[in-house]
């Protein structure tokens, strides 16, 4: 990980504007049989507004489809795939009293990977707080 962003939908509290603010680690292994890969990767975050710090750890799998083959192997007619075939776990932790309700909340979300011409691929995640 060496970019990125993670922005809360307006109506969602704490609110949370933040970059990457150190390169992340990403840990990701193949199964086996080749159906999956599985996800640990860590990062922190800084918050523009409070200039908190926000240490984020996810973990998920993802279904080695097709489609994400041709990314992964770098075929000519590979595309961004859709949501629906990687989904993570969050974990969230800081010292801001503004953003520790992070700490308590369950977090998943979906994952697709994104080509753009010239430009390494991107993993972009939709996260939702899970509500019982």
């Amino acid at each position: 990980m060496t970019g990125g962003t993670a922005i809360s939908h307006a109506d969602f509290s704490p609110t949370i504007d933040a970059v990457l603010d150190s390169r992340g680690n990403d840990y990701i292994r193949v199964d086996p049989d080749g159906k999956h890969m599985r996800l640990d990767a860590h990062t922190v975050l800084k918050d523009k507004n409070l200039g908190s710090s926000v240490y984020a750890h996810y973990t998920g799998v993802v279904d080695m489809t097709p489609e994400l083959g041709a990314i992964l192997s770098g075929k000519d007619d590979a595309k961004s795939t859709e949501f629906g075939n990687s989904f993570v776990h969050f974990n969230f932790e800081t010292g801001d009293e503004k953003l520790k309700a992070l700490e308590n909340g369950v977090f998943v979300g979906a994952g697709r990977f994104v080509l753009e011409k010239d430009r390494p691929i991107t993993v972009e995640y939709r996260i939702s707080q899970v509500i019982m």
